[in-house]
């Protein structure tokens, strides 16, 4: 049996009083997600542990069944792994934001992604911070966009940090790192503003229009993880498709392959189709994919309403529909939908509330089918919840039956 899943970051929601009380997934147009629900199982997968900030690094640990509360040190060593940086065991990874800051003596979180820069001119700028305050202690990285990386050799880890997509507009000043370790980082990136202020980069942003990468932000610390491959925990060969070096990071720890996609941006104007059919030829040889599209989230943090909108219809249109109608092929399979966390426009910011999912099946004794459209209030009324999340993902390899019979009951 073939198995795929459909992973749109941040997809869930709040209602919204301007559409009429839905959210942007009951409002937007997505007939292949509802053709998914209403003849296959809807329910809520519960992705955050108590206790555990609503990242997509917990939440996607938890949607490829790993418990986070076991196996999560930080997002760092994820993305670390994605990048080819090795990790020794005193080795502690960050995310290495470049981000906009408000030029004033009480400077404020902009913007998260200095203007989403282009992955070629934010490797300059890195490669000049690592040139500039690089040592035998640290290092930085490149990475994609504005995501990028800092290693601390016998390094730190225990330290207090702020995901910069959580302050948005608001002064920096009380989401410093803070605790043991702490002064170190904001040496740096008090020494990488310095750097980045008069770079001829930002100086030609500036004169373009574009936010300046005036400065860094340091977080999502942590050391090398210990993680169980999906091969080795469900025997089978997989695949991980993604833009995200997060996600592909996530991937290599589970023994997947990481699949590359031409077009593939981790913003809207990714190259939805060719996602979707890269892991159908994937499937041919393969027994499992992750397809993962990071746009809905974005259009969240930027508390886009029409954009995400948009990136939920280009999701449905592009890569599910693909999708279902590729999947015919394989002949027994197995599609799963979801949402790994929400990421409502209301907060721009994640939240940990249960996200809605569905699974259609090649075999019709496994689906429900209640006739439903795919979205927060249908999969809340359907009363199945999965809780803890780490558990839906034993159930769509193994046996979906199980599920359908324990909630039917």
């Amino acid at each position: 049996m073939k198995h795929i899943i459909l992973l749109g970051d941040g997809m869930a929601d709040y209602p919204i009083p301007s559409l009429g009380g839905k959210t942007p997934l009951e409002y937007a147009h997505t007939p292949h997600m509802d053709q998914m629900a209403a003849a296959g199982t809807l329910g809520l997968v519960d992705t955050i542990p108590a206790g555990l900030s609503p990242g997509s690094d917990v939440a996607n640990l938890a949607v490829l069944g790993y418990d986070p509360r076991d196996c999560y040190s930080g997002r760092g060593p994820l993305e670390a792994a994605n990048m080819g940086v090795h990790l020794g065991p005193a080795d502690v990874a960050f995310r290495c934001n470049l981000i906009t800051l408000t030029e004033s003596d009480q400077p404020a979180m902009q913007d998260f992604t200095a203007g989403h820069i282009a992955s070629e001119t934010a490797r300059q700028l890195v490669l000049d911070l690592d040139r500039e305050l690089g040592s035998p202690d640290f290092a930085f990285y490149p990475g994609v966009s504005y995501r990028h990386l800092l290693v601390w050799k016998n390094g730190r880890e225990g330290m207090l940090t702020t995901p910069p997509h959580d302050i948005t507009g608001r002064e920096i000043k009380d989401f410093l790192p803070q605790g043991e370790g702490a002064l170190v980082l904001l040496n740096l990136m008090d020494r990488a503003r310095g750097i980045l202020a008069g770079h001829r980069i930002n100086g030609d942003r500036r004169k373009e229009g574009k936010k300046p990468a005036n400065a860094i932000w340091l977080w999502g610390q942590g050391r090398a993880p210990q993680i169980i491959p999906l091969t080795a925990k469900h025997h089978l060969k997989g695949g991980m498709i993604s833009a995200v070096d997060l996600l592909n990071g996530i991937g290599i720890y589970a023994g997947l392959k990481v699949i590359p996609v031409p077009g593939a941006t981790g913003y809207t104007d990714t190259n939805y189709l060719a996602k979707a059919e890269h892991a159908l030829a994937a499937l041919k040889e393969l027994d499992f994919i992750f397809l993962h599209v990071e746009a809905p989230d974005e259009m969240g943090h930027e508390g886009n309403l029409e954009g995400k909108i948009k990136a939920l219809e280009d999701f449905d249109a592009q890569v599910v529909s693909t999708i279902l109608q590729g999947m015919k092929e394989f002949g027994s399979y197995r599609v799963m939908v979801l949402s790994d966390h929400p990421t409502p426009v209301s907060l721009m910011n994640h939240s940990a509330d249960p996200s809605p999912f569905a699974v259609l099946s090649s075999l019709q004794e496994e689906n429900r089918a209640r006739g439903v459209s795919f979205g927060e209030t249908a999969a809340r009324e359907e009363g199945l919840l999965v809780s803890p999340g780490y558990r839906l993902m034993d159930y769509f390899i193994r046996d979906w039956r199980n599920i359908v019979a324990e909630q039917s009951h």
